[in-house]
């Protein structure tokens, strides 16, 4: 990299998704450019996987991909080798974190991610992700967690009758709140919730039931019965929303989230360590960069400038690093 590629954070272009669930408050509340007449469940927004590569959409390395960025650019991007997974030092072969936003004007279905061990088995990959309440309508809920200790058989049989919504913990949610998942942790997001949402770099899901819905051609999801029976902790009860320590939400081996409420001027991170940003409200600035809610930006380890600062009342932050 350049000199001139160090002075400046890295924005990308989103990625939208359309879900059968999803709404268009992407646009309506963070001013997001979405296909006309589509319903966007999801943007994606940091993505280091083949079918959706984010790209660079400002200086010189304008037009490149993330994982161009993370094989060609790792160490002046990234820093030196972090930490990035339970078992293992060695190095991941694509950036680790997927990072996206998350619009559920309807509810999701009751699904699961994989466990590492169960994941290989099944051809799938691992993945736990935490997600953040930007925005939440009255009464939604997130459903997470089983409301008892069960087991797979009798969850099957649940599953039969329809009557698998009956297990689930439900928990009443508001802006600001911020939850915890686990691979293997049931869960379903309720309507009415706009989420950020970091992750494992896995596209993993196994869905258990879909609430009986049916796409424009009259067509059902496809289930996964079987795969999820293998992956749900029939253990994990009553989990409870995550609660702050200071600025800190979660700190885990794959990913640590801070939520900063800026006042004034501050560095993101250290010289040499690579951070995300996503702006919650207000505005921020840094090296030539502005950033609106709703907005992300990445900048390098090796880049000089380092401090964003407020350029609006009320500016707040999510701060997303990979632990060392």
């Amino acid at each position: 990299m350049t000199q001139l590629d160090r002075t400046a954070p890295l924005t990308f272009e989103p990625i939208f998704m359309e879900r059968i669930w999803g709404g268009r408050r992407l646009e309506s509340e963070f001013g997001k450019r979405l296909p006309p007449g589509k319903r966007i469940g999801e943007s994606w927004e940091i993505s280091d996987r083949p079918e959706a590569q984010s790209l660079v959409r400002n200086g010189p390395l304008l037009g490149k991909s993330l994982h161009e960025l993370w094989i060609a650019h790792r160490k002046e991007v990234f820093g030196e080798s972090p930490k990035t997974a339970r078992e293992s030092r060695a190095l991941p072969d694509r950036f680790p974190l997927l990072i996206k936003l998350l619009d559920a004007r309807d509810k999701l279905s009751l699904q699961v991610h994989p466990p590492e061990n169960v994941a290989r088995d099944l051809g799938g990959e691992a993945k736990t992700e935490f997600w953040y309440v930007a925005a939440a309508e009255p009464g939604a809920e997130l459903l997470v967690g089983l409301r008892e200790p069960t087991s797979a058989d009798k969850f099957k049989q649940a599953l039969k009758t329809e009557a698998a919504a009956e297990h689930v913990h439900k928990i009443p949610v508001k802006a600001g709140d911020a939850m915890f998942l686990p691979s293997g942790r049931f869960h379903a997001i309720g309507g009415g919730n706009l989420l950020v949402e970091i992750q494992q770099n896995s596209d993993t899901t196994y869905r258990v039931f879909d609430w009986n819905r049916v796409d424009e051609d009259g067509q059902s999801r496809e289930l996964h019965v079987n795969q999820a029976l293998q992956c749900i902790d029939f253990e994990d009860c009553r989990p409870g929303l995550v609660q702050p320590e200071g600025e800190l939400l979660v700190r885990n081996e794959l990913f640590e989230v801070q939520k900063w409420d800026l006042a004034a001027a501050r560095d993101i991170s250290p010289q040499g360590e690579f951070a995300i940003a996503f702006c919650l409200t207000g505005a921020v600035h840094c090296g030539g960069v502005d950033l609106r809610a709703g907005e992300f930006f990445l900048i390098p380890a090796s880049s000089a400038v380092r401090q964003i600062r407020p350029v609006a009342d009320g500016t707040s932050i999510l701060r997303v690093t990979i632990p060392r």
